[in-house]
């Protein structure tokens, strides 16, 4: 029998131990952070994101996120 998960269900699986890296215009960063401004128009930044898609970081630099998200003990995946 199949079992059917919710998408709240399959959020919050990796809540707390994944997230997910993602490249964005600051145009869409802009969107989904509501801190985030007062960042110039025009950039491609990476945004890291918790598995429930709660945004956790923006960087110019990847290796600064990747950075972060290990001191928080979160495992990344890359996404397109």
């Amino acid at each position: 029998m199949t079992q059917k998960i919710s998408t709240n269900e399959l959020a919050a699986i990796g809540d707390g131990h994944l997230a997910y890296l993602r490249r964005m215009s600051s145009d869409d960063i802009r969107a989904r952070f509501p801190a985030a401004q007062s960042i110039q128009p025009g950039l491609h930044l990476w945004a890291l994101f918790g598995a429930d898609g709660t945004p956790l970081a923006v960087s110019d630099d990847r290796g600064s996120i990747l950075a972060s998200a290990s001191e928080n003990q979160l495992l990344t995946v890359s996404i397109h």
